[in-house]
């Protein structure tokens, strides 16, 4: 009679595996089996079985051999291989289309980026191919080593279904099919999500609380991250762009969102120049306008002031119904500083009872691409980790 293996002996091996793998991800630097032993809490014989398979699966390398302080055999050394499942992350815009690379570890292995220089659907694919190959030829990566796809786009987006549904600022992006094209090429799961979800989870890795992340720069969005967690409402949370500030007329409308008409980076630089000046009259982008009023320009502080002001009317709603701990500021406006921050802070305090923290990301323009590669990551690790 055929001897029978239970089932059960298999869940245990994978989940005896999964732990070992988490050791050494976590640990600082090569660790000895010993070592994992005193983590994991498994016998030796169970870490070195463990170790085995993940030697020969690739997803961990071994080092030289330690000498023995006892004089005994050189302790066995072991570490993350970072490359063993590389991830890809996307970050598409109507304007720029930005791709990294990144090891297991979340080293970024390359990052390039290329304008777009013309409109059109068919254009911007091309101009994802040539960025993603230049990016994966800077990483010495092939596309059939890639774990995960991970893309960062303007528009509502169907997380699940991985189609962008509405985007304005791209005509004709909702009938791509985004994930199939980049399929064509990787042999792996390609996920699809709103550029400001994916600058939430950039910004909120590694913290607690309720928070409250605004991407702003052309466009201007949010993503609400509760310990941890993406908040996708019933799909729509986050969509500050669209909020109506007073007196705005909606006939004015041109497939962006009220919000960030008004006060988004394009419109910061038109109501400078609007304002007049000698420092304003000639003002090429926003990163101007803050230097001025940094500087103590009085026509540049004003518009500043009037943009706070947007910005905190528009936002102190959500702050009264969230609470967050925190308000965090990436994209192209965070490069603002002191000077928007303070005039932000001045106008919630007197729109809002309890004032949530306000910060500038200092990841900038590149919190999208850092949060597509964050969530490839995530979904790697889980996918590699699950039992």
């Amino acid at each position: 009679m055929a001897e029978r293996h239970p089932q059960g002996t298999r869940v245990l091996r994978r989940i005896n595996t999964a732990a070992v793998l988490a050791a050494v991800r976590d640990a600082d630097g090569p660790v000895r089996l010993t070592e994992l032993v005193e983590l994991t809490g498994l016998t030796r014989p169970t870490v070195t079985q463990a170790v085995e398979e993940l030697l020969d699966s690739g997803w961990l390398q071994q080092h030289a051999a330690e000498p023995s302080s006892l004089g005994g055999r050189p302790a066995v050394r072991v570490s993350l291989n970072g490359r063993a499942a590389p991830v890809l992350g996307l970050d598409v815009g109507p304007h720029t289309v930005t791709a990294g690379v990144a090891d297991l570890a979340g080293e970024q292995l390359a990052v390039t980026r290329k304008p777009v220089r013309r409109k059109g659907t068919t254009h911007l694919l091309a101009v994802i191919d040539a960025v993603t190959e230049e990016a994966l030829a800077a990483a010495d990566v092939t596309a059939g080593r890639v774990a995960m796809v991970a893309i960062g786009t303007p528009g509502i987006v169907d997380g699940e279904k991985g189609r962008v549904l509405f985007a304005p600022s791209i005509p004709g992006w909702s009938s791509i099919d985004l994930v199939d094209h980049l399929r064509a090429r990787f042999r792996c799961a390609v996920g699809v999500e709103n550029d400001a979800n994916l600058a939430a989870l950039a910004v909120a890795h590694g913290r607690d609380g309720t928070l409250l992340a605004v991407q702003w720069g052309e466009r201007l969005g949010a993503g609400v991250v509760i310990d941890g967690r993406l908040h996708r409402g019933a799909g729509e949370a986050g969509e500050i762009g669209f909020i109506r500030p007073p007196g705005h007329n909606p006939r004015d409308d041109d497939g962006r969102g009220p919000l960030e008409r008004t006060i988004g980076a394009e419109a910061i630089t038109a109501l400078a120049r609007a304002a007049g000046g000698a420092r304003l009259d000639t003002a090429a982008d926003a990163a101007e306008v803050f230097a001025a009023a940094a500087d103590g320009d009085p026509a540049a502080l004003d518009v500043v002031d009037r943009v706070a002001r947007t910005f905190a009317e528009a936002v102190a709603p959500s702050v009264l119904v969230l609470s967050p701990h925190a308000i965090v500021i990436s994209g192209g406006v965070a490069r603002a500083g002191a000077v928007l921050l303070d005039a932000i802070r001045r106008h919630l305090e007197d729109l809002t009872l309890t004032p949530p923290a306000l910060e500038l990301s200092d990841l900038a323009e590149h919190t999208v691409l850092t949060g597509a590669l964050r969530m490839a990551l995530d979904r790697v690790w889980r996918q590699r980790l699950a039992t």
